[in-house]
């Protein structure tokens, strides 16, 4: 009889295992199909500001008036730097995410649950150098030391330690950041000491950048979307410096260099962490293809901005005086420095479906799910 018991309890406890393990299984289902990543959280420089700038008043690198956001829904000017929506707005709606509001906007929140669908932290004109741009943007160190981690330790209060990790773990942090620092050396470099410093300045990036990535998974990152630097050479600003109006040779050198530390060092932190995953887009690359054959792009226009003054529209950021092009979709850049929104949309299909050398060592898309 006791035998004949302790049978039926054997069994019915590996019953009850299999249909725990049944149900956890149901969820992770679920959960996969309900989208893998529960939040974005976004740091970086201009290409990925989404109006943390409008809340700097003494700055002069803002974008919150026309004709910024002629596109954008309602015609707004947001303080993107676009004519609509930017890269951080199309991998949110690939997610099926809302795009995370900027962090100046609800600092002063008490309600710290908004913290739970991600944020934005990017500023324009931040570099890896706290010194690029210097009193005119949040400098990538305050989005990561000051402003962030403020949001960690939030998220950590209500949620508990360890529940706040799972959900970091299993959101996806977006980095874009290098450009800035480049273009200031370029512009205020003579050409002479740009080739001969080139590896010094692009190696102390590349170590500062270790150190702040670092920081990022100390506090929780785990997934990284890190955007590279793109063809800074053909950017309207500094085809302007060159007299034949050609891609500025040194700048795309140091772009392509700091894109390939930037890849070394990632190879190195994900080795060093194991519950860490990555892609790195390799934005100069992918500009590059289409720069030297537009047309099998969609582009009429790679050299000027679509608005601005000036020749080729490259003086000045958009402004309200500024005269715009009327078809958006078939010009690169959408001002001095930035991409139109249709650019945008190109570039992060690729970041989300495409492979290496352009993105890797996996997509977007591999890297965010289950």
């Amino acid at each position: 009889m006791g035998s004949s018991s302790s049978r039926r309890c054997r069994i019915s406890s590996g019953v009850c295992v299999a249909v725990a393990l049944i149900l956890a299984f149901l969820a992770c289902c679920v959960a996969c199909a309900s989208g893998a990543v529960p939040a974005l959280y976004v740091l970086g420089d201009s290409q990925a500001d989404v109006g943390n700038n409008n809340y700097l008043p003494e700055s002069l690198l803002r974008a919150n008036f026309p004709h910024n956001g002629v596109d954008y829904p309602g015609g707004k000017a947001t303080g993107r730097f676009s004519n609509g929506y930017n890269f951080v707005d199309l991998v949110a709606s690939s997610l099926g995410l809302d795009s995370p509001p900027p962090y100046l906007s609800i600092r002063n929140s008490s309600n710290s649950t908004i913290y739970l669908k991600g944020i934005n932290f990017a500023s324009g004109g931040a570099g890896v150098s706290d010194l690029t741009n210097k009193g005119q943007c949040i400098s990538f160190d305050e989005q990561i030391e000051r402003d962030y981690s403020k949001v960690h330790a939030a998220l950590v209060k209500r949620l508990g330690k360890r529940n706040a990790s799972t959900h970091l773990g299993e959101s996806l942090f977006v980095v874009a950041i290098g450009g800035n620092d480049i273009i200031m050396q370029v512009l205020f470099s003579p050409v002479t000491e740009l080739l001969s410093t080139q590896k010094q300045f692009i190696s102390t990036l590349a170590d500062t950048l270790k150190r702040q990535l670092q920081s990022l998974y100390d506090l929780g990152m785990r997934r990284l979307f890190i955007v590279g630097a793109a063809p800074l050479g053909c950017c309207p600003l500094l085809r302007e410096q060159s007299p034949t109006k050609a891609c500025q040779a040194e700048a795309n050198s140091m772009a392509a260099t700091y894109n390939d530390a930037a890849a070394e060092l990632l190879r190195g932190m994900a080795k060093r962490h194991r519950d860490m995953s990555y892609a790195f887009f390799d934005t100069s690359t992918a500009l590059l293809q289409a720069i030297h054959d537009p047309k099998a792009r969609g582009y009429t226009e790679v050299k000027a901005a679509c608005c601005g003054l000036g020749v080729n529209n490259a003086m000045f950021l958009c402004a309200p005086d500024s005269k715009y092009c009327s078809n958006r979709t078939t010009h690169m850049f959408w001002d001095l420095v930035h991409p139109t929104e249709m650019t945008s949309k190109k570039l992060m299909n690729v970041a989300f479906n495409g492979s290496a050398p352009l993105v890797s060592p996996i997509n977007v898309k591999e890297l965010t799910q289950c």
